[in-house]
């Protein structure tokens, strides 16, 4: 839903709330979707929420309490409810949502929380809390459908309609395991509903099931869900039992959540975690503060290389005309090769072990990027001296200094690029973190040198 919207049914609520005329704004609410009302309890100062929020019945007001999205927001709905209301919200949540919902819930009132609870239900939400949040444990949820392998058909339906809740939500796989747990296969809704009642499950089930071990990180679900096409998946445990399921939604909110994360490290600086203007000051210097200063640091290598050739620019002033030109060029060409490269492993197009096979298709790349600069650049120096005598003295050599220099530049740029991911990654870091200034900051200090030395060589004699 757009901001517009929201903010359009946020004026119509304070009018509401100004008239007094409850009936009527229970009635406007109920026509929202969970994703809307928590849109709209957004754009509402912590008064209004606190006055509209008590309006919806539990099971609605937990569907709304996972659909907020920032901490601020969450945290004025959760201190403005009761420890014992706040109890039936957690039970009426899935388990995985149960689980988020009480790390929300401040430590001093957390405990208190959890006593109102039933044992069960605490117990599964203290299992999911064993688990690292951006883990399979931590991502599933333990409400599911499970039949046994060894049961017919209508025994199969005859466990479903005991087991099922309404916080299972949307079944999109009933899993078949065996005596132990362990899972065996997976029935569909129709499967159940077009064999004969006598028939074994064991007949009927399809064995193409994907589990994932609790223990899997979140990147990884996200590719074997993106891989299969999956709807759903399966996690187990240690000893190989089901332990819960994945639903295709959380799956999505942690690819848009991956995706984001890597463009904030690819443009140099931390993931912020939070949306942007609900990040706080203070977080958010920190957190491009510290790239920044690496890249400075960085930088300043670049004024070395510069303070080496000093005497070289003295001498040939036009050089330092075409400084920024050609370390630019650099940087541009390791920006891109980079940025393609960690997306194409964030999307399984590329391996590790395929870091040959890149680095000559860059080479290849660069050396023809670089030769169509060069000759931009060569008849542009070339064209400005026809038309307005801009380089007097030996113009053929300094168009062949920046033509030489932009091929050598670009080619090592884009070499660079598309190497440092793989270094990252087979050193156990995030590829991300080659972002594309922390490329081109390296790439302009090499630039630099093989500028100057492609200079020293070219004009030794005349301009040098």
């Amino acid at each position: 839903m757009s901001d517009d919207h929201a903010s359009d049914r946020g004026d119509a609520v304070r009018a509401l709330i100004d008239t007094g005329t409850e009936a009527d704004l229970r009635m406007f609410l109920a026509g929202l979707s969970p994703q809307e009302v928590a849109d709209l309890l957004e754009t509402l100062d912590d008064e209004q929420r606190e006055h509209v929020f008590p309006l919806f019945d539990t099971p609605r007001q937990a569907s709304v309490l996972r659909e907020v999205d920032t901490e601020t927001s969450r945290d004025s709905l959760i201190a403005a409810i009761p420890d014992d209301q706040l109890a039936d919200i957690v039970e009426h949540a899935a388990s995985d949502d149960a689980a988020d919902l009480v790390e929300s819930i401040p430590e001093e009132r957390r405990e208190r929380v959890l006593d109102e609870v039933e044992d069960e239900e605490r117990a599964a939400i203290e299992d999911l809390q064993r688990y690292a949040p951006d883990t399979a444990g931590g991502l599933m949820q333990k409400e599911l459908l499970k039949v046994r392998i060894d049961q017919t058909v209508a025994e199969a339906v005859e466990t479903i309609r005991r087991e099922w809740e309404p916080k299972i939500g949307e079944v999109y796989d009933i899993y078949v395991v065996d005596a132990d747990g362990r899972v065996q296969g997976r029935v569909r809704n129709r499967h159940l509903i077009i064999h004969p009642p006598h028939r074994r499950i064991a007949e009927i089930m399809l064995k193409d099931v994907r589990t994932v071990p609790v223990t899997m990180d979140q990147e990884k679900i996200a590719e074997i869900v993106q891989d299969y096409d999956l709807s759903s998946v399966a996690v187990v445990d240690e000893h190989d039992r089901l332990a819960g399921r994945i639903l295709v939604d959380d799956i999505v909110d942690v690819i848009e959540e991956e995706a984001t994360e890597d463009i904030h490290k690819m443009g140099g600086s931390e993931a912020l975690g939070e949306p942007y203007l609900h990040v706080r000051f203070r977080s958010m210097v920190q957190k491009r503060a510290g790239w920044l200063a690496i890249l400075f640091v960085g930088e300043t290598l670049t004024a070395s290389a510069m303070t080496y050739f000093e005497d070289e620019m003295r001498r040939a002033i036009v050089l330092g005309m075409f400084t920024p030109l050609i370390i630019s060029s650099g940087g541009n060409s390791g920006s891109q090769a980079t940025s393609l490269i960690i997306r194409a492993m964030a999307l399984g197009e590329v391996r590790l072990a395929d870091w040959w096979r890149v680095m000559r298709r860059e080479l290849f790349a660069g050396f023809s990027l670089g030769c169509i600069l060069a000759v931009i650049g060569m008849s542009r120096i070339m064209l400005w001296h026809e038309l307005f005598g801009t380089y007097p003295d030996y113009p053929l050599l300094l168009a062949v200094t920046v033509g030489l220099s932009l091929i050598g530049i670009v080619t090592w740029g884009t070499l660079a690029g598309s190497m440092l991911p793989f270094l990252l990654r087979r050193l156990g870091f995030d590829p991300a973190h080659s972002s594309a200034p922390f490329v081109a900051t390296l790439v302009d200090v090499s630039g630099l040198v093989i500028y100057f030395v492609v200079a020293m060589y070219v004009l030794k004699g005349t301009l040098l």
